[in-house]
């Protein structure tokens, strides 16, 4: 009879186990563990275990966190999100690690110094940049660390490094010229960074990664690998409304928009890609702001289009209490479809006029001969009457 090593036993059990159970996506990641089994002298056995975040995949992050820092908090959709965006021209970003290796100010850590000498290097250089610029951290890695992606000028430079930041700074963001020292790479596409800073706030450290798993899920499922790039990013204010998520895409003449939305959960995603990025229409009930636009210009949001659009229809902003819209044959047509026809029109100088009267409209519509054949009648009859007064009394 032959007799099964225990070993042997013990990993077909477990491969057993980990097909049954595991999810049909790949593990995150794979790490190799060497352990002794028993006691007795040998080699070590290398035991092949699943990796996971607790916030790669929402299914491992528990009730009470979700409750607390997920899409079920109390606190969704409680604020105001229109205008809660700060006015900037132009958006740095810098690659570096990921989330999982990004202390709560990534941009001060003396362990960090790529960041560190990047932000520091801007703020220092800030009376002399024109153009009013943000700094944030996304997501690096595989020789990606250091690579630098420019909005609103859709320009990519790769492999910064730390004594090259000053010339850097000085070359691109100050003089707006090519970087010396490195190659200027056109970028194509839409961009999407989620705020998945779970060292800042644990809300987007939830939050956020379920969010980029579900959007790279439905690019790939739609055909849109290579059009649309999703990645991690540091803080980029108002976790409270965790989701964060800012979308840049460009127009047909190659403008680029960056928007804002806040809490963004996955059911939402659909919306972003078909209706956002496809379609160019803004979520209003998700929509925090956009790049370049104050927070008074950011609140009005009414109807607005963007100007990616398919139907290639302008942004048009106006005011919502504005009742006149066009005039269409003598009359205009308002707000939601209402009338506002008036008795009156406007002068050169913007001005009321009066209406003219029913009589007076009649007497202008009618033709220029008639009218002089009308004055002829009046005229006889009269000239008669006089006659015939005339005759009386001289009878």
């Amino acid at each position: 009879m032959r007799i099964v090593h225990p070993t042997r036993t013990l990993i077909s059990a477990a491969h057993h186990i980990f097909l049954h159970f595991s999810p049909r996506k790949p593990p995150v990641s794979l790490c190799y563990y060497s352990v002794r089994l028993n006691p007795c002298p040998g080699p070590r056995l290398r035991v092949r275990v699943q990796k996971t975040s607790a916030v790669s995949n929402m299914s491992t992050i528990s009730s009470e966190d979700d409750a607390k820092f997920g899409f079920s908090r109390g606190e969704m959709y409680k604020a105001n999100l229109a205008g809660t965006v700060d006015s900037y021209d132009r958006h740095v970003f810098l690659s570096y690690k990921g989330p999982d290796s990004w202390l709560p100010r990534v941009e001060e850590s003396e362990v960090d110094p790529l960041p560190k000498l990047l932000s520091s290097a801007i703020k220092a250089r800030k009376n002399d940049i024109t153009v009013k610029t943000k700094v944030t951290i996304c997501g690096g890695g595989e020789g990606s660390d250091g690579d630098v992606l420019i909005f609103l000028e859709m320009i990519k430079y790769k492999g910064l490094k730390d004594e090259d930041v000053e010339s850097f700074v000085d070359d691109v963001l100050v003089n707006g010229k090519p970087w010396t020292s490195g190659v200027q790479e056109t970028l194509t596409g839409s961009y999407v960074f989620v705020c998945a800073h779970g060292s800042r706030d644990k809300r987007c450290g939830v939050c956020g990664p379920a969010l980029i798993e579900k959007l790279n899920e439905e690019i790939e499922s739609r055909g849109l690998k290579g059009q649309i790039f999703v990645s991690p990013c540091s803080h980029i204010g108002g976790h409270k409304y965790a989701g964060n998520l800012i979308i840049y895409s460009p127009d047909s003449e190659g403008k680029i928009m960056g928007h804002w939305y806040g809490y963004v959960t996955p059911d939402d995603v659909p919306s972003m890609l078909d209706q956002h990025i496809a379609k160019g229409e803004i979520i209003e009930r998700l929509w925090r702001g956009q790049m370049g636009a104050s927070k008074e210009e950011g609140q009005k949001v009414e109807e607005q289009k963007l100007p990616n659009s398919k139907d290639g229809k302008k942004s048009k902003k106006h005011d919502s209490n504005s009742q006149v819209k066009e005039i269409v044959g003598g009359c205009c047509q308002g707000a939601n479809g209402s009338s506002c026809c008036r008795e009156g029109g406007v002068d050169e100088k913007g001005a009321q006029t009066k209406a003219p009267s029913k009589f007076s409209s009649w007497i202008e519509s009618l033709e220029q001969r008639d009218v002089l054949t009308a004055a002829a009648v009046v005229g006889a009859v009269a000239t008669v009457a006089i006659a015939y007064s005339a005759y009386r009394r001289s009878g």
